[in-house]
This record gives C-alpha cells, sequence and structure tokens, in this order.
C-alpha cells in the first residue's frame, strides 16, 4: 500500500504538468490580449499564493521557514514565476499560444546542457542527436515568413527562449535546494514572493491596473483557471515531482504540453497551423523525445 499511493500521486502530478500546463498557454494568450502581462501575473500567483496559504494552514501543515529556504524560494520563484512565467505572458502578446508552447518545449534541450555544464558528465550519443534535431526543428519554426518578417514576432521569441533558460536552470537549482519540506508549503511562498515581485515590475512599466468586475467573462473564467489549477494544483505538482523524480523526467512535460496547446489554440483561438510548423513540430518533439528518454525507472 505505501508504494502504491506514490505511484498514483506521481501519476496524478504528471497528468497536472501535462494537461493543465498545456492548457495554461491558451488560458494565458486570452488573458493577455486585454490585460497587461506583469499585472496579470501578479494577480494570478498572489491569489494562488493566499489560497495555498490557507488550505496549508487548514491542514495543520507547518509554515515555518529558515532564512537559507527564504532566499531559495525567492531565487526559484524568480526563475520559474517572475521571469520564466511572467516574462512569457509579455511575450505571448506578438506569438500565437501553441507557437509559444513549441518553443518552451526545448526545456529538456537546456535542461542537458545546464546539467552537463553543472556536473560536467560526458553526454550520450542519444543526447546529442536530440540536440541536433531539436535545433532543425527550431530553425524550421523560426525561419517561416511571418516570423521574418515580423520585428515584433522575432522579439517574441527571443525572449520566451530567455524564459525557457530561466525555467530550465530553476528546474535544476530546485532539484538540489533545501526548501520548506511541504511542496504545498514550498509553492505558496515562491507564489507570494512572485506576486510581490511582478507587482513591483508592473508598477515600474506604469501598467494599467483594473478591476477584475471590469472584465470579460472570457478573461475573468481564464484567470479562474490559471489560479486554481495552473497555479495551485500544477505548480505544487511540478514541486513535488522535482522531488521525487528525476529533473529530465519531469522535463518530459515539454513534449506534451505543446501539444495540447496546439491544439487548444487551434481550435479555440483559429491560430493558424502551417505545414513546416507541423513538420518542425514533429522534428523538435522527436528531438525532445530523443534527449529525455532514459532506460532509468521512476
Amino acid at each position: 500500500m505505501s508504494t502504491q499511493k506514490p505511484k498514483v500521486l506521481i501519476i496524478l502530478a504528471f497528468f497536472a504538468i501535462y494537461v493543465i500546463w498545456g492548457s495554461t498557454y491558451l488560458l494565458n494568450k486570452i488573458a493577455v490580449t486585454e490585460l497587461p502581462p506583469f499585472f496579470l501575473a501578479s494577480i494570478r500567483f498572489s491569489f494562488a499564493g493566499i489560497l495555498i496559504f490557507i488550505i496549508a494552514k487548514l491542514m495543520n501543515l507547518s509554515l515555518v521557514i529558515t532564512k537559507k529556504q527564504l532566499l531559495n524560494s525567492f531565487l526559484a520563484s524568480f526563475f520559474f514565476l517572475v521571469y520564466g512565467n511572467g516574462v512569457f505572458v509579455w511575450a505571448l502578446k506578438y506569438v500565437d499560444s501553441g507557437f509559444g508552447a513549441l518553443i518552451a518545449s526545448t526545456q529538456p534541450l537546456f535542461v542537458l546542457l545546464l546539467m552537463r555544464i553543472i556536473d560536467r558528465k560526458p553526454m550520450k550519443k542519444k543526447s546529442m542527436i536530440g540536440i541536433a534535431l531539436g535545433i532543425l526543428g527550431m530553425y524550421l519554426l523560426v525561419s517561416q515568413n511571418e516570423f521574418l518578417n515580423s520585428d515584433q514576432a522575432l522579439l517574441g521569441i527571443f525572449m520566451i527562449l530567455t524564459c525557457v533558460l530561466s525555467w530550465s536552470y530553476g528546474s535544476v537549482f530546485v532539484s538540489k535546494a533545501d526548501l520548506p519540506k511541504s511542496f504545498f508549503v514550498s509553492t505558496a511562498y515562491q507564489m507570494i514572493i512572485a506576486g510581490v515581485l511582478l507587482a513591483l515590475s508592473s508598477i515600474c512599466f506604469k501598467e494599467t491596473w483594473s478591476n477584475p468586475t471590469n472584465w470579460s467573462t472570457n478573461v475573468q473564467m481564464s484567470m479562474l483557471l490559471l489560479i486554481v489549477f495552473g497555479g495551485i494544483i500544477a505548480f505544487t505538482a511540478f514541486n513535488y515531482l522535482l522531488k521525487v523524480v528525476s529533473t529530465e523526467k519531469v522535463a518530459t512535460s515539454a513534449y506534451v504540453n505543446p501539444v495540447i496547446a496546439l491544439l487548444l489554440g487551434w481550435y479555440f483561438l483559429e491560430e493558424e497551423l502551417t505545414i513546416q510548423s507541423i513538420i518542425a513540430s514533429i522534428i523538435l518533439l522527436t528531438g525532445v523525445y530523443f534527449i529525455t528518454a532514459r532506460k532509468k525507472k521512476l
């Protein structure tokens, strides 16, 4: 029984980071068309963090945190939520949600390179093939005329890549960092920190703040789903998985998310799927598979 429970939790956690996170690209795209990006992200993470703290208190979980754990939570929050997510949402103003998800699928490539640099391990042939396919897939994606002829689209693509690098380094960092034992509490601290930092960023960039009652129904629903599912459930599952399975296994979400995001963007937002984008995505995701495929057990 004791071994069965963790397996069920791991399966549910993977479902959360695969499917739920795949839908957040669509939800963020809907919300950012009406709301300023840093204001949007600040509201999302602040409310999610407060709700998680309340739930943790009701569950009698310890909210005590050491200075080192607080510092590590601050760093993890910056890599994941402030830069990794906040700037990503900003970039979605210029890039389709499905396309942004495809670029984000390069995360395992970045994780692999960072782990090789940090741990100084030799790179396997399988990984090298994966990197080559990933680079080819990315080239085919960004070499399309609609992107090459748009400075804003190119800027969005570049910024998303920096976000992927930030998220990837955060994944490596958190897998070894001293954080609160409860994944729920750890998530809450990271969310609150991100909410404050993103609010300050919003003020610095002079974004216009608005009352939620003035938002459209679609934006209100998107924000609610982002807070409850994308924030509380999926991010807690992500933090949990980083501690119980390998970082490379967690990074496999990067080749499931884009498929979900592409289908949802095409269905709900009528985002265009070109033949070149489809071929590029197949090559790119095949490369990601080569990078993340391992014979090791969970």
